[in-house]
């Protein structure tokens, strides 16, 4: 047995991003707003897409899916969407 502890997930921040939050928080955008936008268009032009919905969870994202597929049951629908290519993205300057 470890002596000491073995942490599940270490995070990974440095200034900059310990800067960005600093800037969210004082721009007074907390939920959707510039940044989330800008994240928008700079994930559309990476994967060469036309259309991007920023969403804060794979649950919202689920949650908006069913009206791309009418008429299928919520077990049909998980179906159909695991045939969707999902794109995770991170960007890094």
């Amino acid at each position: 047995m470890r002596s000491s502890f073995l942490p599940f997930a270490r995070p990974s921040l440095g200034e900059e991003e310990i800067t960005e939050v600093v800037d969210t928080l004082r721009s007074g955008w907390i939920t959707t707003g510039p940044k989330t936008e800008r994240f928008a268009a700079e994930f559309l032009d990476y994967v060469g897409g036309r259309f991007a919905i920023p969403v804060s969870s794979a649950t919202a994202g689920r949650i908006l899916s069913p009206p791309l597929f009418p008429g299928l049951s919520d077990a049909d629908q998980d179906d159909a969407i695991a045939g969707v290519r999902e794109v995770l993205a991170e960007f890094q300057r």
